[in-house]
């Protein structure tokens, strides 16, 4: 960069700051005070063409995830800070056909390509009956979440791109399902009550069942069926022991602990500005006074609910 384009720079800075000083003034005067707002402003639902995300009322989408696309997400789910669930829109496939046809052109030449296609009158065909159908009704280029299910933080999902046998396969996740942090999930389908463990890979075409449970680190390779009940782990992911009963009962319990605590952080998110600078000023005051404001909401106490141990059922918790 020159001297004038420097020069041009530094006059451009100047003008911005400029313009941002007179704008936080006028705010200031106004008694709006939003510009030193400090909550996360990332925009966790986006739409690709016509397709948008579908997220049930009662759920919680962390501000920090990126839900893209036709993305389902049931009632009293939970989608946690950093993950990114996305489905895959036809036009990628274009943009790859356009891509490679570009290639093929600039490798053979632009001769060899227009007697190819000149001799060439099949029609491309495709079979979209041939593709498989998840066990819940699902387009396949969605992603499906059911109810009482969390997806842990900075865990991706998304449906399967490309593969060996050409086919696009939806990601179709059932109800009270635990799938653990880092968790990648790429063209498969877990049933109701599962357990996927943190930083466990599964690959296009994976089915778990009911009451099954992937190891933590564990890769799966593509269509692998885990049966009802079994543990799988190792890479690639092997069959390692049968579960307990107690151990999938904590499945259901682990989902509804997680159900409790997304109510919990969906309410601390859910709070305005105004709120949040009240709470931190009490919370100020109540750590230079001790005690004499927590009457007044400035120290807040977990739920009772939210206490529970992990190896702790709700209908076998110790009565008073």
């Amino acid at each position: 960069m020159g001297t004038i384009g420097r020069a041009f720079y530094a006059v451009g800075f100047w003008i911005r700051e400029t313009g941002q000083a007179i704008d936080r003034l006028g705010s200031r005067l106004q008694g709006n005070y939003l510009f030193q707002e400090q909550l996360s402003r990332h925009r966790p639902l986006m739409n690709v063409f016509d397709k948008g995300p579908a997220v049930h009322r009662d759920a919680f989408v962390a501000p920090s995830a990126s839900l893209v696309g036709d993305v389902r997400v049931g009632p009293a789910s939970s989608i946690w800070y950093g993950c990114v669930l996305r489905e895959r829109n036809n036009v990628e496939l274009f943009y790859v056909i356009c891509g490679m046809s570009f290639g093929l052109v600039l490798l053979l030449g632009n001769e060899t390509v227009t007697s190819l296609t000149k001799h060439s009158t099949a029609p491309l065909v495709i079979n979209r009956n041939a593709q498989r159908r998840p066990h819940r009704h699902s387009d396949v280029n969605s992603v499906v979440i059911g109810s009482g299910t969390n997806i842990q933080d900075n865990s991706l999902v998304h449906v399967a791109k490309s593969n060996l046998n050409g086919k696009v396969l939806p990601t179709v996740i059932g109800d009270n399902v635990t799938v653990g942090h880092s968790a990648v999930l790429q063209g498969c389908t877990v049933e109701d009550e599962a357990f996927i463990g943190m930083g466990a890979t599964l690959l296009d075409g994976v089915y778990v069942e009911k009451h099954a449970m992937v190891a933590a680190g564990a890769l799966v390779r593509q269509n692998t069926r885990i049966p009802y009940g079994e543990v799988w782990g190792g890479n690639p992911a092997r069959f390692l022991r049968k579960l307990t009963e107690d151990e999938m009962t904590f499945f259901s319990q682990s989902a509804l602990n997680y159900s409790n605590l997304a109510q919990a952080h969906d309410a601390e998110n859910a709070k305005k500005l105004d709120e949040t600078e009240f709470v931190k000023v009490l919370h100020k005051k109540s750590a230079r006074h001790g005690e004499e404001y927590a009457v007044l909401g400035g120290v807040q106490e977990t739920p009772a609910e939210l206490n529970l141990s992990d190896n702790v059922l709700l209908d076998k918790a110790p009565k008073a």
